[in-house]
């Protein structure tokens, strides 16, 4: 049976469970056993969807006129995705489909997995470092390499890392955002053309937006994104064209104070099951980039991988975080908001 087929057999199965409005709850297990067995079962275009159960009565469970009214969903697209015909349910959809089911969290995880999508996180975003990311970063001694969190938070980092961009642990928690230091403008050594800068911005804010979506009650991330609003105008312009971008393999100039400019490519990966990124500068082999990047290696730091301080200044359940600093060029007017009152992610 392909992905989609199975689909649609478990959104048949969750439909059957649950109590019709009409029918009151399922007579007993062997006719729910019955309508798990049904679920594989395609049917025709305009085929009534309840099939009549032993005796003429129409088997308990809840019918598509009533998951469609649940969900605000049509009937035809639901009968097209239990048929396996509709294949590519976006978020939204799966997540009305889950409240409607009364799916829980390991079954709701399954729907997206079924459908080709990523499972939702809940909760705060996550600053947990496996051991297995932790081991790539041994690998990769000659490889700067730095690891954030969805919120774009620095981790962790390996030794060339440091000595490539600088060191980071000397840098307030706040600074070590990604997003926070690129729009503020804080000091860097990472420079981009125009056309590298546009895109580079518009990933980050992509990716940020998608996260207030996985983690709609994390309150920092949340604070995050106001405070992100207010300290930079161009900032609030992407976020509010909801502009589209990903991080994919970009070029940048490295401005370093002893081995001078390194042209280096950029790419950024994901890390399946814990959400974090992982950002990695290489070079091309036998070029001059190549050829500073190993002298880094040797005569860089001797720095040992750093954990990063909590990405945010202030306690996860405050219910009234300390305002943070801004960049001393950014002109502001009004009091930083509570975090409950920090703009919504819209």
């Amino acid at each position: 049976m392909t992905r989609h087929g199975e689909l649609g057999t478990a959104l048949h199965r969750w439909r059957d469970r649950i109590p019709s409005a009409e029918t009151g709850p399922p007579a007993d297990a062997s006719r729910e056993s019955g309508a798990a067995g049904r679920a594989g079962e395609p049917k025709e275009a305009g085929e009534p969807d309840e099939t009549p159960g032993a005796g003429g009565e129409r088997p308990a469970g809840l019918g598509l006129t009533e998951l469609a009214r649940l969900t605000g969903l049509s009937m035809d697209y639901l009968g097209r995705l239990e048929e396996g015909r509709a294949t590519s349910p976006s978020a939204q959809v799966l997540a009305s489909l889950a409240r409607a089911l009364r799916l829980s969290e390991d079954e709701r995880r399954h729907l997206f997995l079924l459908a080709g999508q990523s499972p939702p996180a809940l909760g705060r975003v996550s600053e947990l470092v496996p051991p297995s990311v932790r081991r790539l970063l041994g690998r990769l001694g000659g490889t700067p390499v730095g690891v954030y969190d969805a919120s774009w938070n620095l981790l962790t980092w390996n030794p060339l890392w440091a000595a490539l961009v600088g060191d980071p642990s000397g840098i307030p928690a706040r600074g070590r955002n990604a997003a926070w230091q690129h729009f503020t403008g804080q000091p860097s050594r990472v420079t981009h053309t125009p056309e590298q800068e546009a895109g580079f911005e518009a990933a980050l804010v992509a990716d940020l937006r998608a996260a207030t979506v996985h983690y709609p009650t994390d309150v920092r991330l949340r604070f995050l994104i106001g405070e992100l609003r207010r300290a930079s105008a161009r900032f609030g312009a992407l976020w509010n064209s909801r502009i589209a971008g990903s991080h994919s393999t970009g070029i940048s100039t490295v401005l370093h104070p002893d081995v001078g400019p390194l042209t280096v490519d950029r790419d950024t990966f994901t890390v399946p099951g814990c959400d974090l990124r992982i950002s990695a500068y290489s070079a091309a082999p036998g070029s001059e980039a190549a050829e500073k990047l190993r002298l880094l290696d040797v005569i860089g730091t001797d720095i040992m991988t750093a954990p990063a301080a909590p990405p945010a200044p202030f306690a996860e359940d405050a219910e009234h975080p300390e305002p943070i600093q801004r960049a001393d060029h950014i002109q502001h007017t009004e009091h930083l908001p509570h975090a409950e009152h920090a703009p919504a992610a819209e």
